[in-house]
């Protein structure tokens, strides 16, 4: 994700934000800064309750333990949405969740917020619950055992309510505004409109099924299947069938402009443009083909079937890489600055591998997303500009990270309450471009190809991609990581003149 001021970096003094498991991360082998003391495998949380049958309210994660739930695998959502009232997000809801138990089961927790709870089936059998914040604890009339696959349907209605992340001071999930609604939810708002695991290690296929009043039409996640004319609704039905994290989920409300092309490789592109919009509000986004067609020859192939990016008629100051569709504020896309729009682009774009594809075993490991997407803007440059450019970004990077190294603390060690900091976009991209240096062009792509291609439609921690890095360049660089991701003081690039001063 990118925050507005993301794309000025020459506004050093600016804090970076981005509005864009079971797991713990251990800091890898060699490196001696260790904070944060992390398992390496996933295992969730041990429960609060006296039950060892009970399954646990969080994963354990490093940064946040009571995100997600622990004791089950969500294999699919079906999210069937019915908004009465665009202006107010008056709706009705049913939510089937399809998922295997990993743990005897007496009782099992999802992520929820708000709304008047209705009815909540266990295998089609009526189950107790209880609400706590945001923990939904469900009891099904008859336990559920270890490897046993269930259905659980919740049906709800009212108003979500208004949501703040834990992790900035933003609001998070659905949003409603003066013309429309738009879901961003990067790292906790999911919960905000439907009943989740809400945490990047328990992925799930999605299918969205949501009903408006006429003129309003929907934009989600995945590809559009079916749309049905009901008289004075329509009902649009979008299937998304590569596993997703939670935190990803968009469904976008508005009347749109939709454009349609491919990449010169075949993969789809659609685009949403609210309507009203100027025309030009498309120029940066006429290269996505091309992007993506680069960043494949880079990364590997697309991970998914489908692409494109949504604008809302809204100044919400941000971008977030939902998958398969990034949304971004209109304030985000200046037609007058199509370059500099475009490395916006690109950061979205590269985050379908970065962060959608591969997606952080542990919120503390947010640099794997946002620093990956970062230095891709540098890619792009090089790419369009060539290397003199790129190494010019690099140095006025550096530079600001060397003149106000406080809004630039080690990306390795993020903060539970500054999660989207500039150590973990700039310094972390800035990290990707020295150890291109110091293992080789040839080396560092192929540390790429082989990190994505080891974990793609998973989960991965620092850990994960430094040992793909040793592995593949043969290399020990525990000191080299040290340093970038865990020390403090910046280290030098001698090879582009830049030492701190």
């Amino acid at each position: 994700m990118k925050n507005h001021k993301t794309t000025h970096a020459l506004i050093a003094f600016v804090l970076i934000l981005a509005v864009t498991l079971a797991c713990k991360t251990l800091i890898p082998s060699g490196i001696t800064q260790t904070p944060v003391t992390t398992s390496e495998t996933p295992t969730p949380a041990s429960s609060t309750s006296s039950n060892p049958d009970a399954g646990s309210s969080g994963m354990g994660d490093s940064l946040y333990p009571d995100f997600g739930n622990g004791g089950y695998d969500v294999q699919s959502y079906l999210l069937d949405i019915t908004v009465h009232d665009v202006t107010t997000s008056e709706l009705s809801a049913v939510t089937t969740l399809e998922v295997k138990a990993i743990q005897n089961l007496s009782s099992f927790n999802l992520d929820f917020i708000g709304f008047d709870i209705t009815s909540i089936m266990v295998n089609d059998i009526p189950a107790e619950f209880e609400r706590s914040g945001q923990e939904l604890t469900i009891t099904p009339a008859t336990p559920l055992a270890n490897k046993e696959t269930f259905k659980v349907i919740v049906e709800y209605n009212g108003q979500p309510e208004i949501m703040n992340s834990v992790a900035l001071p933003v609001q998070t999930g659905w949003v409603t505004y003066d013309a429309g609604i738009f879901v961003l939810s990067e790292p906790d708002g999911s919960a905000s409109f439907y009943p989740v695991n809400d945490h990047p290690l328990d992925k799930a296929n999605y299918t969205f099924l949501v009903t408006v009043p006429k003129p309003f039409e929907v934009a989600a996640n995945g590809t559009l299947t079916e749309t049905e004319d009901n008289g004075d609704t329509s009902t649009f039905r979008f299937e998304l069938r590569d596993p997703m994290a939670s935190y990803l989920t968009t469904i976008n409300i508005h009347d749109f402009d939709t454009e349609t092309m491919q990449s010169e490789s075949g993969v789809p592109i659609r685009n949403y443009y609210a309507t009203g919009l100027p025309s030009d509000i498309r120029k940066p986004f006429e290269r996505q083909g091309e992007m993506i067609d680069y960043f494949s020859e880079l990364f590997g192939p697309y991970p998914f079937e489908v692409y494109g990016a949504l604008v809302m008629d809204t100044n919400f100051g941000a971008a977030l890489e939902n998958q398969t569709m990034s949304i971004f504020g209109v304030d985000m896309v200046d037609p007058e600055d199509v370059s500099g729009t475009e490395l916006t682009v690109a950061h979205e774009l590269s985050h379908q591998w970065f962060g959608d594809s591969i997606s952080v075993a542990d919120w503390s490991d947010i640099w794997l997303n946002e620093g990956f997407a970062s230095y891709s803007e540098g890619l792009w440059i090089e790419h369009t500009q060539g290397r003199a450019a790129l190494d010019e970004w690099v140095k006025t990077q550096y530079e600001d990270m060397a003149n106000f190294p406080e809004y630039y603390p080690p990306p390795g060690l993020p903060p539970a309450d500054d999660l989207f900091n500039g150590g973990v976009y700039i310094r972390g991209g800035i990290a990707l471009h020295a150890l291109r240096i110091e293992v080789g062009d040839e080396a560092f792509f192929n540390i790429l190809k082989a990190y994505v291609e080891r974990y793609k439609g998973g989960n991965a921690s620092t850990k994960d991609f430094i040992s793909a890095a040793e592995e593949v360049s043969e290399q020990n660089l525990a000191e080299f990581f040290q340093g970038w991701l865990y020390t403090e003081s910046l280290p030098p690039i001698p090879e582009l003149d830049l030492v701190q001063p």
